[in-house]
């Protein structure tokens, strides 16, 4: 008895939490299928944002799914009579675009069921917007960093969320399948939290969720990232993540290291308790990157300091030395950032790394080499009339040597160094070296292949091809992202012999969107689908790669560049 008991108030309990949270849910589901397909509302002519936040306060939850239809749809135009626009596109990316949760759903009513199918089969055409005006341009609702927002504009947000992913965002299918119901648990939890710091920690792990590596900067928005992300202690060392540890790669306060009895190459295997890998399945969790290599390489620098499990000042850690191979426990005394002269001292330190990191390349006569950050400096005056003579002249003399080098680990300084110079020297006339698929502006959720010319190659008259049969390598690695994973699929098809070598590249190609979300936040994430020519994915997973250089804990704590060793090796 005690147990059915148990089982029947369990049961109870779960069934009042989600009568709690459905009625949201299904207020936010319809809201934006109306918000993205009615031709009123997605025209403009009726704002979404005030059918939302009027509606949203009549909410309750003794609704059912068809009185929250019947709220948002009772004043909007029901009869409508100009058909939706008529697909021309043969190869259309369809399968983010999912309505079973109204069509396979028998709580709804057949006369509200069809209500929705008319408004998506008279679905607004987007391409009558005026060129420049985005289709996810939203409205701005500021209020004070440290003020909690009211209930209605904390679900606007989320709601907001929730259509970004489901419209806009073209890699849904590629997120976990449980996101449903982990947003519809959002939603019960964010019904009772009673500050700033608690909402944002919901907008991170919901940003999280999309896994694409443009969304990672997200965290840079919040007002309480230190307190979320554990960041108001800086360490008093460098290190690099390395398989299930961190390296100590550098003391920048040695004192306080040597009283900690930490040395240059002891590993360092859990901070309080939590193991290393531990910690980052929890950052990955209030972070959002396409892969876990991007993640590691993210906590890896120390410049993000986003590598700590919690916010106490004395860690307490868990240490291999690096001489001996003995396991040892430490107290360390971390480094308050508000220490203005120590962290001074440090944010001194960081530009002589970032420096001495981007000044490396290979210097050999047989070589040429270039970073894709650094193209401008090869340019000269890009106002120049002299500008295509210049670039010829370079790319002339490259094709002398030995083997190129595109070194892609950053982001392009330059668009025209790749996608036009380079190009216009080497490359065939026709380019086709990936698929990109747009939204479809006359079906908002699905995706449509542009075939034209003008999205892959630069139209030059006259071009001259001058075919390169030397050795070819592209260095990639986490940083090597969106446009610079762009630009080196177009290096892989202009040079079929390249060797592209390195760590697996951010999973994150294609254009931005932008929303923006009430409280001042602006969420980002790919808007459009790259894929091989072949089809093959490139979100999450990056660029094909032909030799994966893995790093070990020698390799960083003597400096090497085993890119560089390896291109060297090859060409000898």
């Amino acid at each position: 008895m005690k147990k059915l008991a148990t089982f029947i108030f369990i049961f109870l309990f779960n069934q009042i939490i989600f009568a709690q949270k459905d009625p949201y849910y299904d207020f936010i589901k319809t809201w934006n299928f109306i918000k993205y397909y009615h031709p009123d509302v997605a025209s403009g002519k009726i704002d979404a944002d005030s059918l939302f936040l009027v509606t949203v306060k009549n909410i309750n939850s003794k609704d059912d799914f068809n009185s929250v239809i019947n709220k948002l749809s009772q004043n909007l135009n029901k009869n409508l009579t100009t058909p939706a626009p008529a697909e021309t596109s043969k190869d259309v990316l369809s399968k983010t675009q999912n309505f079973d949760w109204f069509r396979n759903n028998g709580k709804i009513s057949s006369e509200n069921k069809n209500l929705l199918n008319t408004i998506y089969s008279h679905r607004y055409n987007y391409e009558l917007l005026k060129e420049g005006k985005s289709v996810s341009t939203e409205k701005k609702y500021p209020f004070p960093k440290n003020e909690n927002l009211p209930l209605e504009y904390r679900l606007l947000a989320l709601a907001k969320i929730q259509g970004s992913i489901d419209y806009l965002f073209p890699h849904k299918y590629l997120m976990d399948k449980g996101f449903e119901d982990y947003f519809k648990n959002t939603l019960e939890e964010n019904l009772n939290i009673q500050s700033r710091k608690d909402f944002e920690t919901i907008l991170a792990k919901l940003s999280s969720k999309l896994k694409d590596s443009h969304s990672f900067s997200f965290y840079r928005q919040l007002n309480y990232k230190g307190d979320i992300l554990n960041m108001l202690y800086l360490a008093p060392f460098d290190f690099q993540i390395i398989n299930d540890h961190l390296l100590i790669t550098h003391l920048i306060y040695p004192e306080i290291c040597s009283k900690a009895h930490i040395s240059v190459g002891d590993k360092i295997i859990s901070v309080n308790g939590k193991s290393i890998p531990q910690i980052i399945k929890e950052k990955g969790e209030l972070l959002s990157t396409s892969n876990k290599e991007t993640l590691v390489h993210h906590l890896s620098k120390y410049e993000n300091n986003l590598i700590w499990p919690d916010n106490l000042m004395q860690k307490t850690l868990e240490v291999k030395s690096g001489k001996t191979g003995k396991k040892f426990t430490s107290q360390l005394d971390m480094i308050d950032i508000k220490d203005k002269e120590k962290y001074s001292f440090i944010v001194s330190y960081i530009q002589d790394k970032i420096g001495k990191r981007e000044s490396r390349k290979i210097v050999n006569k047989n070589i040429a080499y270039f970073k894709i950050n650094q193209t401008l400096e090869i340019a000269g005056d890009l106002e120049s009339n002299n500008l295509d003579a210049h670039m010829d002249s370079i790319l002339h003399e490259a094709a002398q040597k030995k083997a190129l080098v595109f070194d892609m680990r950053g982001y392009p300084d330059w668009g025209g160094f790749v996608n036009y110079y380079v190009y216009k020297h080497f490359s065939p006339v026709e380019n086709y070296f990936y698929k990109y698929y747009a939204p479809n502006l006359k079906n908002i959720g699905t995706f449509y292949y542009l075939a034209d010319s003008k999205h892959y190659f630069s139209n030059i008259k006259d071009k001259k091809t001058h075919p390169y049969s030397g050795k070819v390598f592209i260095l990639v690695n986490p940083e090597t992202q969106s446009a610079s994973e762009w630009y080196s699929m177009s290096l892989q098809h202009i040079f079929p012999q390249s060797v592209t070598m390195g760590q697996r590249t951010a999973g994150a190609d294609g254009d931005v969107t932008k929303v923006n979300l009430p409280g001042d936040y602006v969420l980002e994430f790919t808007g459009n689908g790259i894929f091989y020519p072949d089809n093959s994915q490139t979100q999450q997973i990056g660029i094909r790669i032909d030799e994966i250089i893995p790093y070990k804990d020698k390799d960083i704590l003597e400096n090497r560049e085993l890119e560089f060793e390896r291109i060297l090796s090859l060409i000898k």
